[in-house]
């Protein structure tokens, strides 16, 4: 995702086009997929003009691409909205699991649009979860130096705690769509805490 995706526009009426042209993508790819969406369909459910897409975006890959720096970019910013007030690792991961969790009931078709990734480019895929990780990490490893987290490899402790985010997502997001997420993400941290296994 290094190439250029996306000529930016310098205009409020250009950048409202263009976020007309990507709410209609995600829709087209949430739901379709992205090998059954055409730039057509896009542009025809966006109401634009086809030409006028081409201003935006080279091709449809490239807003593909667009849409996964963006849901990316988006999460990491409202999870740091959420936690910045946080003074302990406990709390910010609660907090950040929250915030994860309400990103995507806002957003519902972001789970379709990643996960299809692998399949569109697993390149695509990778770079996704492993630059998340990489800057998970991060943080991870300054709550080791503040003796917040146990001396356990970060790029484990980095996986397992997304993977966790991941599929309480999935069930109770994805799935079940009216759960309490507060209490949800209180076992979450209560597993945490204290472990599974007596």
């Amino acid at each position: 995702m290094e190439q250029k995706l996306v000529n930016m526009p310098k205009t409020k009426r250009g950048l409202v086009t263009l976020e007309k042209i990507t709410q209609s993508a995600e829709i087209e790819f949430g739901t379709k997929g992205y090998y059954s969406t055409s730039i057509n369909d896009i542009t025809k459910k966006a109401n634009v003009a086809l030409g006028t897409f081409y201003i935006y975006f080279p091709d449809k890959f490239s807003l593909y691409c667009y849409l996964l720096n963006q849901y990316s970019h988006d999460i990491r910013k409202f999870i740091a909205m959420k936690t910045e007030s946080c003074e302990g690792r406990i709390d910010t991961e609660k907090l950040g699991l929250l915030g994860f969790l309400e990103v995507i009931k806002l957003k519902p078709y972001m789970y379709n649009i990643i996960w299809e990734s692998l399949y569109v480019d697993k390149s695509l895929f990778i770079e996704y979860y492993e630059s998340f990780a990489l800057k998970y990490i991060i943080r991870l490893n300054s709550g080791k130096r503040k003796n917040e987290i146990r001396d356990i490899d970060s790029t484990v402790i980095a996986y397992v705690l997304m993977g966790i985010s991941n599929f309480i997502g999935l069930k109770y997001v994805m799935f079940e769509k009216d759960e309490d997420l507060e209490a949800i993400v209180d076992q979450v941290m209560d597993v945490l805490k204290h472990g599974i296994f007596l």
